[in-house]
C-alpha cells in the first residue's frame, strides 16, 4: 500500500521508539490518516503507536486538539501556528512523548498566491517523561520543531511527501 521508502522510514521510527520506550501520536489534517496508516503498517507498531487525531476540519482542530479558532482566523488552518498547536495539543491530550502534526493544501484546488497547492506545515513535539512529571527534576526535555514545505506534484504526491517528511521529523527529535 505504501512505497518502500515510506515503510522504511516508518519502520526506523517504530524501532527507535521501541528502543527508547517512547509512545507516539499523530495529528493529521491534509493527510487524513495516511501518516497513522504508514506507522501502523509496521509490524510491532502497537508497542509505540498510541493514537491518531484526524482533524480535517477547523472545528475538529479546535474541539479535539485545542487549536485556537482566533489563530485559525488570523493565520489560516495551513500555518505554523496551527501546526504547532496541533502537535502540542496531541502531546498534552495523549499519554505519549512524541507527536507530529500536519496541515496543508494537497490540491488540486484551494491554493492561493501566498499558500500555493502543495504548501504544508509540519510540527513535531517531543517531551521526555520527566517533562510530563513522571521523572525527577532536571531530567526533562521538551522540543517543538516545525517546518513549511511546498511539495510539487498532484494530490497523492503532496500527501505522500508530507507523510515522509513527518516521519523524518519525528525521528530527528528522538
Amino acid at each position: 500500500m505504501y512505497p518502500q521508502e515510506t515503510l522504511d522510514l516508518a519502520a526506523d521510527l517504530v524501532a527507535n521508539c521501541r528502543t527508547l520506550d517512547v509512545l507516539i501520536a499523530t495529528a493529521e489534517s491534509c493527510t487524513g490518516g495516511l501518516l497513522a496508516g504508514a506507522i501502523t503498517a509496521v509490524s510491532g507498531s502497537s508497542a509505540v503507536f498510541e493514537r491518531g487525531f484526524n482533524t480535517y476540519s477547523n472545528a475538529a482542530k479546535n474541539e479535539l486538539l485545542g487549536v485556537s479558532l482566533d489563530d485559525i482566523e488570523a493565520h489560516g488552518a495551513v500555518s505554523s501556528s496551527v501546526a504547532r498547536q496541533m502537535a502540542e495539543g496531541a502531546l498534552h491530550l495523549a499519554p505519549v512523548q512524541l507527536t507530529v502534526a500536519v496541515t496543508g493544501i494537497a490540491g488540486p484546488g484551494g491554493g492561493t498566491e501566498d499558500k500555493p497547492v502543495g504548501t504544508v506545515h509540519i510540527a513535531a513535539s517531543y517531551a521526555s517523561r520527566a517533562a510530563q512529571g513522571n521523572l525527577g527534576a532536571g531530567q526533562s526535555r521538551h522540543v517543538l520543531h516545525d517546518n513549511r514545505f511546498v511539495f510539487p506534484g498532484n494530490r497523492d504526491a503532496v500527501r505522500l511527501a508530507t507523510v515522509n517528511e513527518a516521519l523524518k521529523m519525528m525521528s530527528v527529535l528522538l
